[in-house]
């Protein structure tokens, strides 16, 4: 009776052969699913994936969970309520269920180790240098890197080449460096900018200035013409007073004098009007300097701002925070660090 009753737990305590089937076909369509190397050749022919996964599932269910748990459903996990008097079973079947139904203080210990995770992954990026660089980060955001440091910047620089540089990379830079313009422009052209403050137009706007300061010059001249044409009109018409005088002077064989009776035209400042006329346009219309220290400052604002878009979650594009969240070797790093601050809370207090 004991030997029937140990065959009867024996059969009770495994999966059911449909069941097993079922898991096993729907998980061997998947694409990029995990073999180990040993049987990775194997797997490559689809009709053989079907069969590893099979022979492992009745083999060993601890592993197989362990394995592919995580792709599983709801309703294929309670196919696996039968063994869970296995302890190591039990406790992958709990894992696995918190994770599809976690609780709310579930969630918030899953929250918790996210941010922290996150933050320091983060470390690691700044300390490694360039992810957090200003190239890298002026390539994800453009257009806020020229609100906060850009538009205080020489832009002819990045078109120069750079020490050790072939020009192959110098030209590609360069274009590189034309899309990103684009964007730039493209955001303020979006946000309804003046067009005389789009990224590029600096020059434009310095030679509109030229041109207007020529054309001031060339009016300046035409006055100076005009003024100089009257006194030419002027000269013209005492000339001609004179040999008028000099005439009856002699015909009245120097008897009357006419001095008296001649008109004097007045004359005029030639210099001194040119002095009132002339206007001076000085120095052009240039980007905004700041000191070294108000770079720095503009800098330091826009590294906390793509900072902060990391530890949001904003950076997707460019990154797998799956790969990042889920990564449990990254709390070693948040308790050394929780560690550092309890000693030094502990030696303050003393």
């Amino acid at each position: 009776m004991p030997m029937m009753e140990m065959e009867l737990e024996g059969k009770a305590r495994k999966l059911s052969s449909g069941a097993m089937d079922k898991i096993s076909e729907r998980l061997s369509l998947m694409d990029n699913l995990y073999f180990p190397r040993a049987v990775q050749p194997s797997a490559a022919d689809p009709s053989r994936r079907k069969s590893i996964l099979l022979d492992l599932l009745s083999r060993d269910a601890a592993v197989f969970l362990e394995r592919y748990g995580p792709k599983l459903t709801t309703g294929e996990l309670q196919e696996f309520d039968v063994l869970k008097d296995d302890y190591e079973i039990n406790w992958h079947l709990k894992h696995l269920r918190s994770v599809l139904s976690p609780t709310s203080q579930q969630l918030k210990l899953r929250s918790l180790a996210v941010k922290n995770r996150r933050r320091a992954y983060m470390d690691k990026l700044v300390s490694e240098g360039h992810y957090f660089s200003e190239d890298a980060m002026r390539e994800r955001e453009p257009y806020l890197h020229h609100e906060y440091v850009g538009k205080f910047q020489d832009p002819s620089g990045r078109g120069m080449a750079r020490p050790g540089e072939r020009w192959s990379e110098t030209l590609m830079r360069r274009a590189e460096e034309a899309v990103l313009v684009a964007k730039i422009r493209g955001e303020q052209m979006r946000l309804g900018v003046d067009e005389k403050e789009w990224v590029g137009n600096e020059r434009l706007s310095v030679e509109g200035e030229e041109e207007e300061e020529e054309d001031g010059e060339e009016e300046q001249e035409e006055v100076e013409d005009e003024e100089e044409e009257e006194e030419e009109e002027e000269e013209e018409e005492e000339e001609e007073v004179q040999d008028v005088k000099e005439v009856v002077e002699a015909k009245a064989d120097n008897d009357v004098r006419l001095a008296s009776c001649s008109s004097k035209l007045p004359t005029q400042d030639q210099e001194g009007l040119k002095d009132d006329a002339k206007t001076t346009s000085q120095g052009r219309v240039e980007g905004q300097a700041l000191s070294e220290a108000e770079m720095q400052d503009q800098m330091d604002q826009f590294t906390h701002i793509m900072q902060q878009k990391f530890l949001s979650g904003e950076d997707y594009e460019h990154l797998d925070y799956s790969k990042i969240d889920d990564d449990e070797t990254l709390d070693d790093h948040w308790m050394r660090e929780a560690n550092y601050d309890a000693e030094d809370r502990y030696f303050s207090e003393d």
